[in-house]
């Protein structure tokens, strides 16, 4: 069995990418293999990355209050492309009233500022599907 391999990304216009970074290390410190996308992605950009480096998660950083658009259209582009073992999560600046359609989404982790690591690590561990951990 390898390594959980994740995606970290920094999506719309948003510029601040330190929570993104302390994220990725503490994955990287909890084994798993972190590929950080960087600033100002967009969906097409994360999805693509997500694929090329057949990642197991996309960890998604927003701050901006961009997720009611950006989620979605991360979800619609895995769907497109017949994407079903990868895991998203979102941290950053979600309000209570949206988590509701983010979980219909199929985004069941979500964590907002202040959330202890080893909580993002224990869930990515048990969520990410088992095709996806034995591929």
């Amino acid at each position: 069995m390898r390594n959980i391999r994740v995606v970290i990304a920094k999506p719309g216009l948003d510029g601040h990418d330190r929570g993104a970074k302390v994220i990725a290390r503490a994955l990287r410190d909890a084994g798993m293999e972190v590929i950080y996308t960087g600033l100002r992605q967009t969906p097409e950009q994360i999805v693509g990355a997500a694929l090329q480096e057949d990642a197991d998660v996309i960890g998604l950083s927003i701050l901006s209050g961009a997720h009611n658009h950006i989620c979605p259209r991360v979800i619609e582009l895995l769907q497109t492309k017949d994407i079903t073992d990868v895991l998203v999560v979102v941290g950053g600046i979600i309000p209570d009233v949206d988590v509701p359609k983010l979980n219909e989404l199929g985004i069941t982790g979500i964590f907002p500022p202040g959330t202890p690591m080893q909580v993002i690590v224990e869930f990515i561990r048990q969520h990410v599907r088992p095709a996806a951990s034995a591929r």
